[in-house]
């Protein structure tokens, strides 16, 4: 699923664990004087009709995320978009990527952790965070266990009879906990009889993402584990389009998907695209997402490459939020299989199939009928991130940038909220404006370009520095000498 960023839609909390601003940064950020007083919360109700009719305006529009239209604080949820949005909602399924010797169960490694990387959807509501300003970023860090357990070792505990029904459900942390604990992959019976289980030392994973461009909205992101040497990047951005009944998210033209590389497989690199996401229930005054249509994984040098279509809800079905799948030998040169049913049986490796909140199974060659395990989500939990000390973050550091309106929403003050936000947006126009007329292009400061023709964000100097920094838990950085907002 493309990450909403700058167009993702509200309704619950997500997992935050931006820490409180001081009072000092409340000020900084634009409004001072006496307290304010809380207000009260609208209902789901009254926030569904609110939002509704905003987007009323926006029909026939052919992209409203590119609008950057403004809305009221209280129909926004309290954390930054470049915080929410990072595809690692279950790192240790990324940190396995590449521990097997053999290329297919590389490729179930990579799926692995695709299904994982948008756990909040899975156990949480759609939400609306802050759109990123200009010059923007995030970086944080993540101590993940290393136990995610071998395909292989998974494959032999379901060959000596351990079904799929085997997989042992762990205690259940709901997503949406600020103090969701850091979570395992499910555990296989009999995997002692069949393999000796990973030491689950901790590895550290390493991410930053900055906003590269306000027109269009785009940001780049970069995910580093050197230990695993790992790396994973892309490029944020959406195309939204509004019905009248639904909201249909699908990529931007500058995000052509997740490339992650696995230095020690001599840069074995593969291509995630992502599915469309639809929001709907605007009308019935419930929101919810569904994902549809077709998405694929692709490795050139392995030459496998993975199509899955996620099944849409019917007009008067319910939704099944069905996934199907296949994992085939493919010529790069003839890139020509988009759909399922035109994969010849002679090249096909497996079949996926489950559903993407619930479990994914695969299956053996073209016609298998044994389900083998590859994840259930059911015991999952979106762990906490690894945030730099309040007093080390920059002004334009996400959960300093944001401060004050953060503070101002936990508050119930959304008056205040809203005009400390909109203060936020006419300071970034003010600041367009003098480039502009002063003839200055903005350049990122730790991505070298605002977008690249192949969707890869490369790094600045200056980025890569901030990374390796991260993966010796440093987090000093100086003040940024040109500023978007």
């Amino acid at each position: 699923m493309a990450s909403t960023s700058s167009g993702s839609f509200e309704d619950s909390p997500p997992v935050s664990t931006a820490p409180s601003s001081t009072s000092s940064e409340t000020e900084t950020a634009g409004v001072t004087g006496a307290a304010h007083a809380p207000e009260k919360s609208p209902d789901d109700t009254s926030k569904l009709r609110m939002f509704l009719g905003i987007l009323r305006k926006f029909i026939g529009v052919a992209d409203i995320a590119s609008v950057r239209f403004s809305l009221p604080a209280q129909l926004l949820e309290p954390t930054p978009n470049l915080e929410y949005w990072n595809y690692l909602d279950q790192p240790n399924t990324f940190i396995a990527i590449g521990d097997s010797n053999d290329e297919f169960e590389r490729m179930l490694e990579v799926l692995r952790f695709w299904f994982t990387k948008d756990l909040k959807y899975v156990k949480g509501k759609p939400c609306k965070p802050y759109n990123s300003a200009l010059g923007e970023f995030f970086r944080c860090n993540w101590d993940v266990e290393d136990n995610a357990p071998a395909i292989s070792t998974i494959k032999a505990a379901s060959m000596n009879g351990s079904a799929a029904s085997s997989i042992k459900s762990g205690k259940h942390t709901p997503a949406g906990s600020r103090h969701a604990s850091s979570s395992s992959i499910p555990k296989i019976t009999n995997l002692e009889a069949v393999a000796t289980p990973k030491s689950g030392k901790k590895v550290k994973v390493s991410y930053l993402t900055e906003q590269t461009s306000h027109h269009p909205p785009v940001s780049a992101f970069f995910v580093d584990c050197p230990e695993k040497g790992l790396t994973a990047r892309g490029f944020d951005q959406l195309s939204a389009k509004f019905t009248g009944t639904s909201i249909k998210i699908t990529p931007g033209e500058h995000n052509l998907g997740i490339f992650i590389t696995l230095a020690k497989r001599d840069n074995e690199t593969y291509q995630l695209t992502h599915p469309a996401a639809h929001l709907g229930g605007l009308l019935r005054g419930s929101l919810s997402v569904t994902v549809g249509e077709r998405c694929s994984v692709t490795c050139e040098k392995t030459k496998i490459k993975t199509i899955l279509h996620y099944m849409e809800e019917g007009w008067l079905g319910k939704t099944q939020n069905k996934v199907e799948g296949v994992v085939f030998r493919y010529d790069p040169e003839k890139d020509d299989k988009v759909r399922i049913r035109d994969v010849p049986e002679k090249d096909v490796l497996a079949r996926i199939s489950g559903t993407w909140r619930e479990r994914i199974f695969f299956s053996m060659g073209a016609k298998s009928d044994q389900l083998i395990p590859l994840i259930d989500l059911a015991p999952l939990s979106v762990p906490p991130k690894v945030l730099p000390p309040t007093a080390q973050q920059l002004s334009n550091e996400s959960l300093r940038f944001w401060s004050g309106v953060t503070d101002a929403i936990t508050a119930r003050q959304f008056s205040r909220a809203t005009a400390l936000k909109q203060e936020l947006e006419e300071r970034q126009r003010e600041k367009a404006k003098e480039r502009e007329e002063s003839g200055v292009e903005w350049q990122p400061r730790f991505f070298i370009g605002a977008v690249t023709p192949l969707g890869k964000p490369e790094l600045t100097d200056e980025g890569k520095q901030v990374l390796k920094g991260l993966q010796e838990g440093r987090w000093e950085l100086k003040e940024s000498e040109v500023l978007g907002a």
